[in-house]
């Protein structure tokens, strides 16, 4: 038996995220029937990053335990063939048999991407939030600051979340426009359910004028969802890498 690691890449347009789910399709559930099929085994992946309906990937990781004798770095080429044009393997290696994606130390990296323009522009629907009302870039990366550190981000986590400890610690958030486009990169060890998301809504907000910047600060000690902004459409977010430390 050897442990597997895949770094996987999806549109997650048609998908209801991640995580399997009972009536919906989803990429865990994809990766593992075709998984189950290649090698001729049951196999259930293990994510890294469960992922909410409608978001991409450029670098999930998941990992599977496996009996084959197909060399592992051959294993991305075999999947790529059974597997669906939105979904598609970047690399596969052999690790650790006690490897775990997230019981260990990582960082991810996410983008956010706002286009904004006076009027939309169809080939970037299905990867960018559309808005046409302008944006005060200076005020969004102002605000941006107040999230780097440790932080409790109860403010900014779906209320439906299960986790007992909101306390996150982001490294870096940075807000950029080239030409009709805003990025918010946000780098971090995790994050919660739908935090980049809020986040990203909450520095929109910023850039409007509806909120000042240094009241982030506030919100963050709030530790209350409705003091933050909306939740920003699934569409515009990315996980761009995942690194382990």
């Amino acid at each position: 038996m050897k442990r597997i690691m895949l770094t996987v890449a999806y549109d997650g347009t048609n998908y209801h995220g991640w995580q399997v789910q009972p009536n919906g399709r989803t990429i865990e559930g994809v990766l593992n029937e075709c998984l189950s099929l290649l090698l001729g085994e049951k196999t259930e992946v293990i994510g890294a990053s469960r992922t909410d309906s409608g978001v991409h990937a450029l670098g999930n990781i998941a990992v599977f335990d496996t009996n084959t004798s197909i060399p592992p770095e051959k294993i991305a080429y075999a999947l790529n063939a059974r597997l669906p044009a939105d979904i598609k393997i970047r690399g596969s290696k052999e690790v650790d048999a006690s490897f775990h994606p997230r019981r260990c130390d990582s960082r991810k990296t996410y983008e956010y991407r706002i286009y904004n323009a006076a009027f939309p522009l169809p080939t970037e629907r299905l990867y960018a939030h559309f808005a046409y009302t302008p944006f005060d870039i200076g005020r969004m990366q102002e605000a941006a600051v107040y999230f780097i550190g440790t932080h409790d981000f109860k403010s900014f986590c779906n209320t439906d979340t299960q986790a007992e400890n909101t306390v996150r610690q982001v490294e870096d958030v940075t807000v950029k426009k080239e030409h009709d486009m805003i990025t918010i990169r946000v780098i971090g060890r995790g994050f919660l359910y739908n935090m980049v998301r809020i986040m990203a809504g909450t520095l929109m907000e910023a850039g409007r004028g509806f909120i000042k910047p240094q009241e982030i600060e506030h919100i963050l000690e709030a530790k209350d969802r409705e003091a933050a902004g909306p939740t920003a459409p699934a569409c515009g977010l990315t996980l761009i890498k995942y690194e382990f430390l």
